[in-house]
């Protein structure tokens, strides 16, 4: 199977673990062949100066790989906001600032988490006053706002919601399939609904199962979990073939989404039946997994997402056919 006109590459957030700066992040994504990186926040400079993130970029063109830029959250009312960096618009600013300087067509950032629902619509509509807030500033600098599908925060169709309220004009997505079934998606139904507004992503595999309460889901590296990925670069191929498959490789302990207790749906009164469907038909095909082993210690934490990522690269490669370079 060919598909190399999918280019490939990695988040940073892969291997955390290692504390590696932008330098040593490049060079490793070269030894693996890759096309692309996205350094999604901010710590990964040693600078934010326009001196030193011209020598980062003049170093990905040396090796061939293009970067995509991004930060994390950009909803100050949620606990994965970062005051460090100032205001959410001055975060979003700052980021677009640096996709500029680094090349990147892309400033990813995301609203928060799944705690956030019991809050919604109210933390959307303060996402989209962000975004306006630097709208001129974006489209001056030519990058896209890409605001990610993140750890259950919103569905993909809210996402869609939130990107025509702000300006599809400026502002697209940050698909990422391995968040998606934690908002009640199977990833092919994700990829239908954001692939055409997606500019950069977050590609994992993950398992989902039936269990007394609703159902369990657990991230896997690429090939180890139920998601039928020829199928979905097929269609991914079609949709949006210019935007890179960024490997964002995350394991851990299952997590529950136990829809069958009523409770569960206060957080979610719009979702419809037939939007709801597909994830409960994935949940059906699935089996439990054996319970997750912890690497203890930070060097077998370091040795465990090094692994989990360079072999999800090498099926990425040789199963599926991404990526530019062999």
């Amino acid at each position: 199977m060919s598909r190399a006109k999918l280019k490939l590459g990695f988040d940073n957030y892969s291997i955390r673990a290692l504390g590696w700066k932008a330098p040593q992040l490049l060079d490793y994504a070269a030894s693996l062949r890759l096309d692309t990186v996205l350094f999604s926040d901010l710590d990964v400079y040693e600078d934010l100066s326009d001196a030193y993130l011209r020598k980062i970029k003049a170093r990905a063109d040396d090796l061939g790989i293009e970067i995509q830029a991004g930060t994390g959250g950009i909803c100050s009312q949620s606990s994965f906001f970062n005051p460090k960096w100032g205001s959410p618009e001055k975060l979003l600013k700052t980021t677009i600032r640096v996709a500029k300087v680094l090349g990147s067509s892309v400033a990813r950032c995301f609203l928060g988490w799944v705690e956030d629902r019991p809050h919604f619509p109210a933390r959307i509509d303060r996402v989209a006053r962000t975004c306006k807030a630097v709208r001129s500033y974006a489209m001056d600098s030519d990058v896209r706002i890409a605001i990610e599908n993140h750890a259950g925060d919103m569905h993909s169709s809210e996402l869609k919601q939130l990107i025509a309220s702000a300006g599809p004009e400026y502002v697209g997505a940050t698909m990422d399939s391995g968040n998606a079934v934690w908002s009640l998606e199977d990833p092919q139904s994700n990829l239908e609904r954001l692939g055409s507004v997606a500019r950069s992503t977050g590609i994992r595999d993950s398992a989902v199962w039936e269990t007394k309460d609703g159902a369990a889901f657990e991230w896997v590296a690429m090939g180890e979990g139920q998601v039928d990925w020829k199928a979905y670069f097929d269609l991914y191929a079609k949709i949006c073939p210019k935007t890179p498959v960024q490997l964002e490789i995350i394991t851990g302990p299952a997590r529950d989404v136990p829809y069958l207790k009523p409770e569960f749906w206060k957080v979610w009164p719009n979702l419809s039946a037939s939007a709801f469907a597909p994830y409960a038909a994935h949940a059906k095909k699935g089996r439990p997994r054996k319970p997750y082993h912890t690497p203890k210690g930070l060097k077998a934490e370091q040795a465990w997402q090094r692994l989990q990522l360079e072999k999800s690269v090498r099926y990425c490669k040789k199963v599926l056919g991404l990526g530019l370079k062999k």
